[in-house]
């Protein structure tokens, strides 16, 4: 039977790009592979002439022959033949393409070298300290580089040797039926290097735990869940490779006067009843001293008082936001005899009278509009 045209195979125009022959052939090859069609005659025929039209347009010197000569134009023992991949460039096709099939494709990166894990480390500050800013000593469990061995893991005055597994290369290639996978040395773990005689302070790790005391700037405004960012103070990198970074995450304490939303401060001021009735002068906290709150006859409890200026400066700039002053009026409680014979006679002097009690009166009539509809 005459083998198909590759281009019809891969059902793209024969002009067309390198990027829309991976995308057709990715779409075939997941569409046939055998994991996902096993005891499948005909999709794993399908699934070979895919990867034997893939591999030839894929090269450029294998396109141009095939091109201008057709099948003749390929050579079967470069990879043209039916069911032949090519070695090499099989192996880089299927890193690329079958990755959605064993997670990532390749293994490690050549050489081994690792970049350190990133840290984390929840710094717990005082309302006051996230305001003003501050700085803080903190001590971080991580691994560092090992000094008796500069971090190579061979003990001192020898060295790795090249891993006998992968000659050096940091991956091994495994056959499989039809098709092989390129995996990260499981002996050197994709380093190229073994140690014979590991350190005996890192026990060929190269790193080693330790507490590392660091002094942390914290800006002006900061609050509960923002981030501080210590680059390289993270974890040592493996075989040469460069250190994480450092996450100090803040969690801002609760206080006992002041609730915080944004830049904005929140506190319940409690009031007297005679003070709410009459009017007054009230003195209230703010993160920059005492300052007095003039409270107007009538206040009802609930009432929000705006003190401008005296909230939180934003730790990325711009004016300072507010503090709101929320006014519960307090009822007086263990009352003497005299002052309750003074409240009695209050009492009686407001019978009848509905004027003084907006809310009241509003409500009653409510109440007595509900029970006539019913």
């Amino acid at each position: 039977m005459a083998k198909r045209d590759y281009y019809e195979v891969l059902g793209v125009e024969r002009g067309a790009s390198e990027a829309e022959l991976k995308k057709a052939y990715r779409r075939l090859a997941m569409k046939y592979h055998p994991d996902r069609n096993p005891g499948d005659k005909a999709s794993e025929d399908h699934f070979k002439e895919a990867n034997e039209a893939y591999e030839v347009l894929s090269d450029a010197s294998k396109r141009a022959a095939y091109d201008q000569y057709g099948h003749a134009g390929v050579d079967p023992n470069m990879g043209g033949g039916a069911g032949g991949f090519g070695g090499a460039n099989f192996s880089d096709i299927f890193g690329d393409v079958f990755s959605d099939f064993f997670g990532g494709g390749r293994g490690g990166s050549r050489g081994g070298a690792q970049r350190g894990s990133d840290l984390r480390y929840t710094l717990e500050l005082d309302l006051e300290e996230a305001v003003r800013g501050t700085s803080v000593t903190i001590r971080v469990p991580t691994l560092v580089s090992c000094k008796t061995c500069d971090g190579s893991g061979a003990k001192k005055g020898t060295s790795p040797v090249t891993c006998t597994t992968c000659g050096g290369i940091g991956q091994v290639r495994m056959q499989q039926g039809f098709f092989s996978v390129q995996q990260t040395c499981p002996r050197c773990h994709g380093s190229g290097k073994m140690i014979t005689d590991p350190c005996g302070s890192c026990h060929g790790h190269g790193r080693v735990e330790e507490h590392k005391t660091l002094s942390v700037k914290v800006p002006a405004g900061v609050d509960t869940g923002d981030r501080i960012r210590l680059s390289g103070e993270g974890e040592a990198g493996t075989h040469g490779g460069p250190p994480g970074d450092l996450y100090v995450v803040v969690n801002v304490r609760e206080h006992p006067i002041f609730q915080r939303d944004g830049k904005h401060l929140y506190c319940e001021v409690p009031i007297s009843f005679a003070d709410a009735a009459l009017g007054g002068e009230l003195e209230v906290p703010t993160l920059d001293g005492r300052v007095k709150l003039k409270i107007p006859e009538g206040t009802q409890t609930g009432k929000l008082f705006r003190l401008r200026g005296k909230g939180v400066a934003p730790v990325r700039g711009g004016a300072p936001g507010d503090l709101m002053c929320r006014v519960a009026v307090e009822t007086p409680v263990h009352l003497t005899k005299r002052q309750r014979e003074l409240l009695e006679e209050f009492r009686g002097s407001l019978q009848g009278d509905t004027s003084h009690s907006p809310k009241a009166s509003g409500w009653f009539e409510g109440v007595k509009r509900f029970f006539g509809d019913v």
